[in-house]
């Protein structure tokens, strides 16, 4: 049987990224990632390749190019990204 496109199947944990569930990224609430930082989202890890403008939480929204090979650009508010640990 074929599913539909259903939102009942989403969780809310698969909507936020934490820094507890993914060790060696931090949370960046300082500042917002610059063009080409390595950060994790929803979507999985990524490069930011282009920071546009503001959502509705007052961050930016930021445009990642996700390291699986043939993803399409995914957008993710910077509130919503993890930074790579130094």
């Amino acid at each position: 049987m074929a599913m539909g496109n259903s939102t009942k199947r989403i969780r809310d944990d698969d909507l936020f990224v934490s820094a507890d569930k993914h060790p060696g990224w931090v949370a960046q609430s300082d500042h917002t990632p610059k063009v080409g930082d390595e950060v994790y989202c929803t979507g999985g890890e990524g490069i930011v390749a282009a920071v546009l403008g503001k959502t509705s939480d007052g961050s930016r929204l930021l445009e990642i190019r996700l390291s699986s090979e043939g993803a399409r650009p995914f957008f993710a508010a910077a509130s919503n990204v993890l930074v790579a640990a130094a």
